[in-house]
């Protein structure tokens, strides 16, 4: 007998804590309900965050746990913010203006434009500027405001007058959580008004995120994941986030050792 929808969906979150992850065949053969109704449940979990759909079921969505110092994050999954920094710096051209925004994984694409030429480089990243301050070919606009002395990064009121009077080919940023139907969440609030501040500088976001901050959500709505016109990520992202990525326009690009798979948006 078929359950009522309440006690379905609760039977849904139940499952999906404990596995991980379902079909919707597993869960509508569980619950005694067709796959049309199991999907809909789906589709409402998402919403409301609980879930992440992929291809034929859901996974379960995690919190993101708080962001340790950049100076640590430096030090975790440094192979594959390598990779992602290596691919995300092939996207930029030499005499554009690049805004590159804080984080280690940002730090990791600076690292790799010291053979450009003719390049403008925004930030509000102390790491970032001092790392490109020398580098001949390079000019760098620096942009003031309060010091988040955990990011040494810029923000605040400051900080977003300055990005309003700006302009960037291309945005290249990290973020905390991404989650395809909650979308961009960050977990220091201060924040969040200059992360808003700072999608508006370009149609070409470029999120350059590794795998452990996919399906995650944190405490602060940045902006729907549809703002990013590209994601650069490693090699250990998951099929169906790919998926569900490239079925919401969005280009990614899965950097390996050597050289980087390029899914093009299917929706």
């Amino acid at each position: 007998m078929s359950l009522r929808k309440s006690r379905r969906q609760e039977e849904i979150r139940r499952f999906l804590y404990e596995r991980g992850q379902a079909t919707v065949a597993e869960l509508g053969e569980r619950l005694g309900a067709s796959e049309a109704t199991i999907r809909r449940d789906l589709d409402e979990l998402a919403v409301d965050g609980v879930l992440q759909r992929m291809h034929g079921g859901a996974m379960r969505a995690s919190p993101a746990a708080p962001e340790p110092p950049i100076f640590q994050r430096e030090h975790e999954e440094a192979q594959s913010k390598a990779h992602i920094g290596r691919a995300a710096a092939e996207l930029i051209a030499d005499r554009e203006t690049v805004f590159l925004g804080s984080g280690s994984t940002v730090l990791a694409v600076a690292h790799h434009l010291k053979q450009h030429r003719e390049l403008t480089v925004i930030s509000n990243s102390l790491p970032v500027i001092n790392l490109l301050a020398n580098v001949p070919g390079i000019s760098v606009v620096v942009l003031g405001g309060l010091l988040r002395q955990s990011e040494m990064s810029m923000l605040g009121h400051i900080t977003e007058q300055a990005i309003a009077e700006l302009r960037a080919d291309k945005v290249i940023m990290g973020i905390r959580a991404v989650h395809l139907n909650q979308g961009l969440t960050n977990d220091y609030l201060p924040e969040t008004m200059t992360d808003r501040t700072i999608v508006k500088l370009s149609p070409k976001i470029v999120l350059v995120a590794d795998h452990t901050k996919f399906g995650q959500i944190s405490t602060a709505y940045v902006a729907p994941v549809t703002v990013v016109h590209t994601v650069v990520t490693d090699s250990q992202i998951a099929t169906e986030v790919v998926e569900g990525l490239t079925a919401a326009g969005i280009r990614v690009i899965v950097a390996g050792e050597t050289e980087s798979i390029v899914v093009h948006p299917t929706g």
